[in-house]
C-alpha cells in the first residue's frame, strides 16, 4: 500500500503514520519529494485489511494499493526517478555514465595502468574483479583483499569512485571498506542472503540481471535490497541465455525501456558479457544510448591478449577512447532530438 499524505502535512503527522504502520506489522517506507510525502507500508498481505483504516489518520490524503509484486522499485511507489551520488558522479537522472576497468585485478602495475586508462578516456568510475566467480575451479579466482587494496589505491590516485563485485555474504564488510559501490553479479541475482546482507550496507549496489531471469525477477531481486533499507541500486543488462551461439550472451536491449517504465531505479547495460567480443562492445553501447540507458560498464585491459580472465571481450585502450569519443556525440545528437532528457 502507498499512504499519500497531504500537502500540508506535518512531520508529527508523518511520525504518526509511520508508527501506525509498524503497529499493524508492517514496514513503513517514506519517500519525500517536492511537493507530496509517500509512506509505503510493506509486508505480505494477511494485514492489508488494515491498512485501509490509515486513510482516517490525520494528515492522510488517500491510501493507494501496488498493484507490481515488487512495491518500493515500482513507479507507483516513486515516479522521479532515482538518482545514484557516488563521489562527484551522478548515475541517472539525464546522464551517460560510463564504468571501465579490467575484468580481473592482476598486479598493481595492471590495474594502475587501466585506471589512468580509463581517467584518461573520461569514463567515470573505475570497475575491477578482486573475487572472480569462474566456471571452471581450475580458472584464475582473482587477487581477493589484495586485489581490493588496489583497487581502492587506483581509484584514489586517479580520482575515481570504484566498484568490484561481492559474491559471498561474509565479504560484504570487507567488500564495503574498499569499494564505493557493492556489485551483485549474474550468478548471484537471487542469492537471497547476499541481497539482505547488501540492504543493510550504505554503499550504492550494482545489480546484474542473470542468464535465465526475467524483467520482474529481477526487479523482485532490487525489492530484497530495498526492503531492507538500502534504496541506492543501479539495474545492469548484462545478456540472457537464448539458442544464440553466434555472442556469448543475448543482449536484451528492449529490457532498458521496459525497465524505464516498471521501475525508478537507473539501468545500464554491460555490452562486454553480452557480447563476449571487443568489436560488438561499441555498436552496443551506441544502442545503450539511443534507447536511453543511463551508462554503461565496459571492460578494459592494456593488452587484452594477456588477460588473466575474458580477454576477448576486453577493450584496448584506443577502443575506449574511440567509444567515449561516439558516447559524447551521440548523446548530444539524442539531447537535440528529444529522445533523451
Amino acid at each position: 500500500m502507498i499512504i499519500l499524505m497531504k500537502k500540508n502535512v506535518t512531520q508529527t503527522q508523518i511520525d504518526q503514520v509511520t508508527e501506525w504502520i509498524t503497529s499493524v506489522g508492517y514496514k513503513p517506507h517514506l519517500s519525500q519529494g517536492v511537493e507530496r510525502t509517500l509512506i509505503g507500508a510493506i509486508g505480505d498481505d494477511r494485514g492489508k485489511i488494515h491498512l485501509k483504516a490509515a486513510a482516517f489518520l490525520p494528515g492522510v490524503e488517500k491510501v493507494v494499493p501496488i498493484l507490481k509484486p515488487y512495491k518500493l522499485a515500482s513507479r507507483e511507489f516513486k515516479e522521479s526517478d532515482t538518482v545514484i551520488e557516488v563521489g562527484h558522479c551522478r548515475i541517472g537522472g539525464g546522464g551517460f555514465t560510463v564504468i571501465a576497468g579490467p575484468c580481473s585485478i592482476e598486479s598493481e602495475e595492471q590495474m594502475m595502468e587501466s585506471g589512468y586508462v580509463a581517467k584518461k578516456a573520461g569514463a567515470q568510475i573505475l570497475r575491477g574483479g578482486a573475487f572472480k566467480p569462474r566456471t571452471s575451479p581450475y580458472s584464475f579466482q582473482g587477487m581477493e583483499e589484495e586485489g581490493l587494496r588496489l583497487l581502492k589505491k587506483v581509484g584514489e590516485k586517479t580520482g575515481m569512485p570504484v566498484v568490484t563485485e561481492v559474491m559471498n555474504t561474509v565479504d560484504v564488510d570487507l567488500v564495503e571498506a574498499y569499494s564505493d559501490i557493492l556489485q551483485i553479479g549474474a550468478r548471484n541475482v537471487q542469492n537471497f542472503a547476499l541481497l539482505k546482507k547488501v540492504g543493510h550496507s550504505k554503499k550504492p549496489v550494482l545489480l546484474k540481471r542473470g542468464l535465465m531471469t526475467t524483467i520482474e525477477e529481477l526487479l523482485m531481486s532490487a525489492e530484497y535490497i530495498l526492503s531492507e533499507g538500502n534504496d541506492q541500486i543501479i539495474l545492469c543488462e548484462r545478456g540472457i541465455r537464448t539458442f544464440e551461439t553466434a555472442t556469448r550472451n543475448t543482449l536484451d536491449i528492449s529490457a532498458v525501456p521496459v525497465l524505464k517504465e516498471l521501475t525508478h531505479l537507473p539501468v545500464i547495460i554491460d555490452p562486454s558479457h553480452a557480447a563476449g567480443h571487443a568489436k560488438y562492445v561499441l555498436p552496443l553501447t551506441r544502442a545503450a544510448v539511443a534507447v536511453g540507458a543511463d551508462g554503461v560498464i565496459v571492460e578494459v585491459h592494456p593488452e587484452p591478449e594477456k588477460a588473466f580472465s575474458d580477454g576477448p571481450q576486453s577493450l584496448r585502450p584506443e577502443q575506449l577512447y574511440r567509444l567515449m569519443d561516439e558516447v559524447a556525440v551521440l548523446k548530444k545528437a539524442m539531447e537535440e532530438i528529444g529522445g533523451l532528457p
